[in-house]
């Protein structure tokens, strides 16, 4: 009768633990999907800024045709990009070449003087900060995510139940150099 009573308490136990660190896993993985679909709402934002601000971009640097078509090549990659390393690749690129055109501005004055640019590259500019946090927001709660995933015993249950470490994205070592301005070239 003891004994029936001692493994009753710890099936009990065990089964209490199993979904307390299910539904541990459950929620740190939907913070994770939350925190990618705002690193989302961001691109988006960005995505509809860009054409505005290079229509206004277009009339004034005219020889800086090259630098515009990229951006609108790199936009349409991002938003058809099937495979999420494809898309990912295209939206760092597109970053760094977003400030291009911002860095365009400086190099005429009365771009940087036009109000719509003022209006729209300030918002981008904003946009690329609130993209930074949502990113690093995302990382931090893959992070954790990933580090419950390893812990014991937790590993064992999420390996049981199908849960896998989220990869955090890694730039490539030429998406990691900055833009410099060399007279009126920009290179990145």
């Amino acid at each position: 009768m003891i004994i029936g009573i001692i493994i009753a308490v710890i099936l009990i136990v065990g089964i209490i633990a199993l979904t307390r660190c299910y539904n541990r896993l459950v929620v740190l993985k939907n913070r994770v999907k939350n925190q990618e679909a705002q690193v989302d709402v961001q691109l988006k934002r960005r995505m509809d800024l860009i054409p505005n601000l290079i229509e206004v971009t277009k009339d004034y640097a005219a020889y800086e045709q090259d630098t515009l078509q990229k951006i609108v090549e790199l936009r349409g990659k991002v938003m058809r990009g099937t495979a999420a390393g494809e898309a990912l690749a295209a939206e760092e690129t597109l970053n760094q070449t977003v400030k291009q055109i911002l860095a365009i501005g400086e190099q005429y004055p009365e771009l940087k003087a036009n109000q719509n640019f003022l209006q729209l590259s300030g918002e981008l500019s904003e946009t690329e900060d609130k993209i930074s946090k949502a990113r690093q927001f995302y990382n931090d709660t893959a992070t954790k995510y990933n580090t419950e995933i390893m812990k014991f015993p937790t590993s064992i249950v999420a390996g049981v139940l199908g849960f896998r470490t989220i990869e955090l994205p890694v730039l490539q070592a030429d998406e990691r150099q900055g833009i410099r301005i060399k007279g009126n070239m920009l290179h990145m």
